[in-house]
């Protein structure tokens, strides 16, 4: 089993990373690929309450690769991990299927609250470098968040976030591929386009005041 979630990886791996040349390549060479099976290990003596081993091999493990994930999170199949470095996991954080993570990315908590304090990340998600999510929410199924967001709250699936804090847009309920888009930064940002719209309005009224001939224009303008 555990060496089939191996090669399963190793194919995530090579299908995502147009870098990849062989999976021999990607098992010997790819800090992400080591910082899992690190984390199978380390998460195993967890489960049986060996908690200092299982902190052990995780710090080791942070110190060779520069990820850093608790022995306590859970982590799906075919996790990708693109680069890695900066990358934090925190205890009680759970990633679904299929997840693919940038490097400097956080899944962290808020405070110093007991429990469940670390987001739950859906199956076939995309987050982006420097992204920071936070708090003990669900991220939806095929959802996509964006470079460098603060993602404090919920976010719905099929849909993307952007921005400090993070904005949500939806994206019509279509199911889309995240996971096997690489593409970090061509994603819409509402407040953007509303801007963009504005803009376009004043343009368009600036024409028309240009535009406007001096008969039309009331007396008590032209004595002003």
């Amino acid at each position: 089993m555990l060496l089939q979630h191996l090669w399963e990886t190793l194919g995530a791996y090579q299908a995502r990373d147009p870098a990849a040349r062989s999976k021999l390549e990607i098992f010997l060479l790819y800090p992400g690929v080591h910082a899992i099976i690190n984390h199978r290990i380390a998460h195993w003596f967890y489960r049986h309450r060996l908690f200092f081993i299982a902190r052990l091999v995780s710090q080791l493990s942070r110190h060779f690769t520069g990820i850093e994930i608790h022995p306590g999170a859970k982590i799906g199949r075919r996790l990708v991990i693109d680069h890695g470095m900066g990358i934090v996991i925190g205890e009680t954080a759970e990633l679904g299927d299929d997840v693919l993570l940038y490097h400097g990315v956080t899944l962290g908590g808020t405070g110093k609250d007991q429990g469940k304090r670390h987001p739950t990340i859906g199956n076939n998600v995309l987050v982006a470098c420097g992204a920071k999510v936070l708090g003990p929410f669900k991220v939806g199924d095929n959802a996509r968040i964006a470079s460098n967001a603060v993602v404090l709250s919920e976010i719905p699936p099929d849909s993307t976030a952007v921005g400090v804090p993070a904005r949500v847009v939806r994206i019509a309920g279509k199911k889309v591929d995240y996971a096997s888009q690489v593409d970090q930064i061509h994603v819409t940002d509402p407040v953007a386009l509303e801007l963009s719209a504005l803009r376009e309005q004043l343009e368009l009224l600036e024409k028309h005041l240009q535009e406007r001939p001096v008969a039309d224009v009331p007396q008590s303008e032209k004595e002003n």
